[in-house]
């Protein structure tokens, strides 16, 4: 059998701690899995994995060559690149993002991500919720956030800046808003939030904070954004959604001279060590793609 393989394989079930977990993630059958790790083990001469009916653990010799076996990998991984040219990128992503994301901003990107690349295939599951991305097989997730799950790695993209917006059919029937207390008599569609709804605002070294009221919530920026269009009311939507709205007059800005919390896109995997050769090339292609961008 393949030594580089088997190792890849080892690697992969002591991340999830699970046979099944790798057999899916590798998309290769378990007794597959169990082939490829018996076989390190009696090369290498030694019992890795402890095994059992809950749980697979790195015994302590396992716990010893793993950082060697993880350097070989990658070596020989940086050798493949170095000896394949790019146009010959071939694999499968599964990509996590949001829904907002995904249709305003990752569609465009990815078009030319596999114009460079079209033997690389993609599989984007959209939804706004942290994922499992080991247990649902993810090879890179996008999220916009504060702070990011530090169990993942996380690699900043753009910055994320939002804006406060309504239809001109919402804001011509209500009182006017001048400062950010005016919120308080008005309706605003809100991020679900254990139902609290409290928007921070900045004016130079001014901060203020507003506790509105949200007759109408939802998990997904897009379904606000619709909202909004509609003359339901007002909500807070990332500026890469309504700049085009906002240009055409379609929605119009709230309390535009005052600046809201500025998050942050980040790409996020499970592993530097694990990555594979065309996932690498997606990072660092959108990365270039999205400098500047925002």
């Amino acid at each position: 059998m393949d030594k580089l393989t088997a190792a890849r394989v080892l690697l992969d079930v002591a991340q999830t701690e699970s046979f099944t977990a790798t057999a899916d993630r590798l998309e290769m059958s378990r007794p597959m899995v169990t082939r490829y790790v018996e076989a390190m083990e009696n090369w290498l001469g030694a019992r890795l994995l402890n095994r059992t009916t809950r749980k697979v653990s790195l015994t302590n010799m396992g716990k010893q060559v793993l950082p060697d076996m993880q350097r070989w990998v990658e070596q020989a991984l940086h050798l493949e690149e170095s000896l394949m040219p790019g146009e010959s990128l071939t694999g499968f992503i599964r990509i996590s993002t949001s829904m907002s994301f995904g249709f305003s901003q990752l569609m465009s990107a990815l078009y030319e991500f596999r114009k460079r690349h079209p033997g690389v295939t993609i599989d984007i599951d959209a939804q706004d919720k942290a994922v499992d991305l080991v247990a649902e097989r993810v090879d890179l997730a996008i999220r916009t956030a504060s702070n990011p799950d530090p169990s993942l790695i996380g690699r900043p993209l753009a910055p994320c800046e939002s804006t406060l917006v309504a239809s001109a059919s919402y804001l011509e029937s209500r009182p006017p808003i001048t400062v950010p207390e005016d919120l308080r008599e008005h309706e605003c569609l809100g991020y679900k939030n254990f139902g609290r709804h409290e928007w921070y605002f900045t004016r130079g070294q001014e901060k203020q904070s507003v506790e509105v009221n949200c007759p109408v919530t939802g998990n997904e920026a897009t379904v606000l954004l619709h909202g909004s269009l509609a003359g339901m009311g007002i909500s807070m939507q990332p500026n890469y959604l309504v700049e085009d709205m906002l240009e055409k007059g379609e929605l119009e800005a709230v309390l535009p001279e005052w600046e809201l919390n500025t998050l942050t896109i980040y790409l996020l995997y499970a592993s530097r060590k694990h990555l594979s050769r065309p996932v690498r090339a997606l990072i660092d292609f959108l990365v270039e793609y999205f400098d500047g961008k925002f």
